[in-house]
Formats: C-alpha cells, sequence, structure tokens
C-alpha cells in the first residue's frame, strides 16, 4: 500500500464523521421548517427517540447516533437495558455485562470514586492478573489489562486525575 492510499484509508473515519455532522445540521433545519405552530409536537426524550428509532427498524447503532445525536455509549446502553441487543461494547459500557469468558472474573472490579477504591480496583485486577500468569493464560492476563486500561480512561475522563494514575501506574509496571 502507498503512502498515498494509506492516508485516504485514514481519512475515511474523519470524513464519514465530517458526512455525519452535515447530515445532523441538515436534519435539525429540516426539523425546525417541517414544524408548524398548529402541530407543536411534544418533545421526546432522547431515550425515546433511541426505542422508537429502533422499533421502527433501525436497528444499526451508528444509524440511530446520527439520527438522535447521541453518543453510541448512550444508545447501546439505552438498548441493552431494554434487551433489544447484546453485545455492544465500548469504554463507556458497563463491565457488568460479559464480554467475553474473562469478563466475569473482572465484575465490578472497577472502581474510582475516591483513591482508595482505586488502589482496591487495582490490587483486584493484579490478582487476576497474577493468577492468570500462573495458568500460563494470555488472554486473561491480557483482559486485567484491558480492565485496567479501561479504569484510567474513566477515571481520566472523569475528571480524577489521582485515580487515573494509579491504574496508569498499574499498566506501566505490565
Amino acid at each position: 500500500m502507498t503512502t498515498e492510499e494509506m492516508i485516504t484509508e485514514a481519512a475515511k473515519p474523519l470524513l464519514m464523521e465530517l458526512d455525519y455532522a452535515d447530515e445532523a445540521e441538515r436534519e435539525a433545519s429540516a426539523n425546525v421548517t417541517a414544524t408548524t405552530d398548529a402541530q407543536v409536537e411534544k418533545p421526546r426524550s432522547k431515550k425515546e427517540e433511541i426505542m422508537s428509532l429502533y422499533k421502527s427498524g433501525v436497528t444499526d447503532v451508528a444509524d440511530i447516533v446520527r439520527q438522535t445525536g447521541v453518543r453510541p455509549s448512550y444508545a447501546a446502553q439505552v438498548l441493552q437495558t431494554a434487551g433489544l441487543i447484546k453485545g455492544y461494547f465500548d469504554l463507556y459500557t458497563t463491565t457488568g455485562q460479559e464480554q467475553n469468558v474473562y469478563t466475569r472474573f473482572f465484575r465490578n472490579a472497577l472502581q474510582f470514586k475516591t483513591v482508595e477504591a482505586a488502589r482496591e480496583s487495582v490490587e483486584r485486577i493484579d490478582r487476576l492478573y497474577n493468577y492468570f500468569e500462573r495458568l500460563g493464560d494470555r488472554a486473561g492476563q491480557h483482559q486485567a489489562m484491558v480492565m485496567a486500561l479501561t479504569g484510567k480512561n474513566r477515571a481520566r475522563w472523569s475528571g480524577k486525575a489521582e485515580e487515573a494514575a494509579i491504574f496508569n501506574e498499574w499498566l506501566m509496571n505490565h
């Protein structure tokens, strides 16, 4: 693959985001002009919009996101809670749902409300990492690392730098 082809390939997600932004802007202006004073519909919550779209046949989370303007994690969480979809996971979806055979070991392991809670989480992750290491199970060790990275990122994006640093330190040592 040439450098030019690689750049073109790498730009596709950005172009998709730009298309999404343009589409959302067009839809917003169309919604404003389509509503008249006589037929003002009661605004629905984002949750109701997501559910309505899914039930009307829009089953792709990305399509729902484009039409509602919510984050993929939120749309997926709404649909998973309602029992309409299974298997969507990203940084912000719950770690309480099984993604693979290893996630049951890490259920409710991530805590970062306080520095002490973050330390306890890292201790639990470390115990599991060492357990999988003794078994020679690299996939289990990898899951431990994924959990620590998830904890670090969630704490960081929640404005908890000290708690994020605890997860980061563990990651740097493994």
